[in-house]
């Protein structure tokens, strides 16, 4: 995605920073809207495709085009040990974060899961104290804390968490919030590749190949029956692999080049909104006023540890975020 050239007189410059003006706008509602719409296609593609299974098909497919891409604009390939990192990372972000969502998933409303994904930058901030930068939050970041994980307390008994399984459920989406903030944190002290597109190619490439032991282990090899996989799925796990890991995080990596890391974080605040009402309409997912209040407090306390913790956090998710949809989306 690149900015169109200007010409020399004061129309042209007009008329290609209106245009310039147009991509971001264009960008940054692919990174809002497309992001936040993944966790809905998580649902329809599990549907009739084994959760881990469909997570290392999109992944491993959407790896491999970003890395052939790269490597065709002249992206050096990654060496050894930068293969060793991509697997930890990869592992960390796709396998335990993005896998843990996709199971969830079985059993949790998907604007729910979004919710508690939301949580990740207040994992980041106790995953960097305790194992990073061992900076002690400050009073506004300990307080955004205990409110955030508050709200993540409040939606436990909320329509969608009745149940053991669905508790369970909700236990995976904390855990793979957790891991995702680990996989962050680790990524910032590892030596990778220069470009962040083959970066992400790399962990991509590697978590999915990670997922496919885990789904044999899950005892999903015995439950794919590629006759019976719905259109609506097949259409979902092309919406996830296309949009969702190719385009919005393209839009993404060079938001990150043409506006502040604080701006471009901001679809961490939006993602869970657009997931619940997308849920809400399409899928009659629950959408109640317990809901709304934790999502309001989690959102609120995330605003507050950004706000007080904008570069570091802005850092750690520039490059590896990759939706669950992440991120993953």
């Amino acid at each position: 995605m690149d900015e169109p050239a200007g010409g020399g007189d004061s129309s042209s410059d007009e008329a290609g920073e209106e245009h310039s003006l147009t991509w971001i706008l264009l960008a940054f509602a692919a990174v809002y809207l497309i992001w936040g719409s993944t966790y809905l296609a998580i649902r329809f593609a599990i549907e009739t495709i084994p959760p881990l299974f469909m997570a290392s098909v999109r992944f491993i497919v959407a790896g491999g085009a970003m890395y052939a891409w790269s490597t065709a604009r002249g992206a050096p390939r990654p060496t050894r040990r930068q293969w060793g990192h991509a697997a930890v990372v990869g592992g960390l972000l796709l396998l335990g974060g993005n896998g843990g969502v996709v199971v969830a998933e079985q059993w949790i409303p998907s604007g729910l899961a979004a919710l508690l994904v939301a949580a990740v930058p207040l994992w980041m901030v106790l995953v960097d104290w305790a194992f990073g930068s061992r900076r002690r939050p400050s009073a506004r970041v300990a307080v955004g804390l205990v409110v955030g994980f508050g709200g993540v307390a409040l939606l436990a008994g909320s329509p969608g968490v009745t149940g053991p399984d669905e508790m369970f459920g909700a236990l995976l989406c904390v855990g793979g919030a957790l891991a995702w903030a680990m996989g962050s944190i680790y990524s910032r002290h590892v030596v990778a590749p220069p470009r962040p597109r083959m970066w992400v190619a790399t962990q991509m490439l590697a978590g999915g190949v990670l997922l496919l032991p885990a789904s044999a282990l899950a005892g999903e090899m015995g439950r794919i029956d590629l006759g019976g996989v719905s259109l609506r799925s097949l259409l979902a796990l092309g919406y996830l692999i296309v949009f969702g890991a190719l385009v919005a995080f393209s839009a993404y990596i060079w938001l990150l080049s043409v506006s502040t890391p604080a701006r471009v974080g901001t679809y961490a605040y939006v993602n869970p909104v657009v997931a619940l009402v997308l849920g809400w309409s399409l899928a009659g997912e629950p959408f109640t006023s317990r809901s709304l209040v934790a999502a309001a407090t989690i959102l609120g306390a995330v605003v507050l540890v950004t706000a007080d913790r904008a570069p570091s956090t802005a850092g750690a998710r520039g490059v590896p975020v990759v939706h669950a949809g992440r991120r993953r989306s």
